[in-house]
């Protein structure tokens, strides 16, 4: 049988940089790479009608239940990282179809998750083009240590959010629905209620995944509570914050300011209001985007491929 496989969402032109598809397409494997994100559903099915094997990049491209439907020919699903909520991994089993993920980088979402909390702190974009214009410091920033620290999620990305805030100085606290006193003290944080957390909190940063129970968790009366001199840190999803409140926060001005990686809806489109939105250091989700971290995604992948094709899957994810 020949196999196709489709690279998705290769936004950089880069995979074949991290991985040798090559090998891949000497043995007869027709590869494909995509670099635009698809447009709607039906794009996507078009382009894919013939394809068996795909790997998709993070939450780039959705797979819900109704791609699968159309695309019978579709074998093999590849995700970077082991976890991938645009996928309805129950609906691929039902279809036949194997998912598997990769390997990922622990520190790439955290160093910048803290280079975006330094940019917003001291306006060093607007400082950068300030002086490319022509002018010398025409702003004032603020400093990190002595400062507290709330992150929204204590997983392993927040644990590292929290060593990074102790080594700054700052004093951290921390929330989430299931966090309990042990496992924040052994990450070096207070245990909070939320409400508490927003209230003390000099800086709060995001670090949950994204589900229905964690969908606009932060919201008007979050960043009511968090106050003119709080800044806001979102490099996990976009969802988690409410964008309208948030938007209307940046412009009366509730919150100092937001560094943001993640957004509603990705890739941003031109004339988005929060482009327009004071105080704000955008990035456009560089948070796994690494030369480290596309080694393991893109050599994980090649690695799943292989394996299914020697029938014997590796890193199975399963509903």
């Amino acid at each position: 049988m020949t196999h196709r496989l489709a690279i998705l969402d290769d936004y950089q032109d880069v995979a074949h940089g991290f991985a040798d598809f090559a090998a891949l397409e000497a043995s007869g494997v027709t590869v494909t790479t995509y670099r635009e994100p698809f447009t709607s559903r039906h794009a996507l099915v078009a382009a894919l009608a013939d394809t068996t094997m795909v790997i998709a990049m993070r939450e780039r491209t959705a797979f819900p239940r109704e791609v699968f439907e159309e695309l019978p020919a579709l074998e093999l699903l590849v995700t970077t990282g082991m976890a991938n909520a645009a996928i309805d991994v129950a609906a691929a089993a039902e279809h036949g179809v194997t998912v598997c993920g990769t390997p990922g980088s622990p520190t790439a979402a955290p160093e910048l998750t803290w280079a975006l909390l330094l940019a917003i702190a001291r306006h060093l974009p607007t400082e950068e083009s300030s002086l490319r214009a022509g002018a010398w410091q025409s702003t004032v920033g603020v400093e990190l240590a002595g400062k507290t620290l709330g992150i929204v999620g204590l997983g392993k990305i927040g644990r590292r959010i929290a060593a990074y805030g102790q080594a700054f100085g700052m004093d951290v606290v921390a929330w989430s629905q299931n966090l309990t006193a042990d496992s924040a003290a052994e990450a070096g944080a207070r245990p909070v209620s939320k409400e508490e957390l927003f209230t003390v909190a000099d800086v709060a940063t995001l670090h949950l995944r994204l589900s229905p129970r964690s969908e606009n968790i932060v919201g008007e009366a979050e960043l009511k509570l968090l106050g003119p001199e709080g800044l806001l840190v979102n490099t996990a999803r976009g969802p988690l914050v409410d964008q309208d409140a948030l938007i209307k926060a940046l412009n009366e001005g509730w919150i100092r300011g937001a560094a943001l990686d993640v957004f509603d809806q990705e890739p941003l489109q031109a004339g988005h209001p929060l482009l327009a939105a004071p105080n704000t250091v955008l990035s456009p989700h560089l948070g796994y985007v690494t030369q480290e971290s596309y080694r393991q995604f893109y050599g994980g992948a090649l690695e799943d491929i292989t394996a299914w094709l020697a029938g014997s899957p590796v890193r199975t994810i399963t509903p």
